[in-house]
């Protein structure tokens, strides 16, 4: 039962996400919804491993993590036209 609840609230909060990323009037908004869906989506993996007892979720969460921080720099820096 709490898995449904879990699944649904980050489902809700990735929906809303999308609707940032396509609405957002400016490319500053657009990189804040995807960083912002990343993160729920990588609650969703670490939601999935504890839930299935499955580390490999984890460790898939975790290098998920890196690559989008490091994304989100190459992203912020080429808006201020620093690359």
């Amino acid at each position: 039962m709490n898995f449904i609840i879990l699944t649904s609230v980050i489902t809700a909060g990735l929906l809303l996400c999308m609707m940032r990323l396509l609405k957002g009037p400016t490319a500053a908004d657009r990189a804040v919804a995807v960083d912002t869906a990343t993160t729920v989506s990588i609650a969703f993996l670490v939601l999935l491993g504890f839930i299935f007892n499955r580390y490999i979720y984890l460790d898939v969460a975790l290098v998920y993590a890196v690559i989008s921080f490091a994304g989100l720099i190459t992203i912020a820096r080429f808006m201020e036209k620093g690359i």
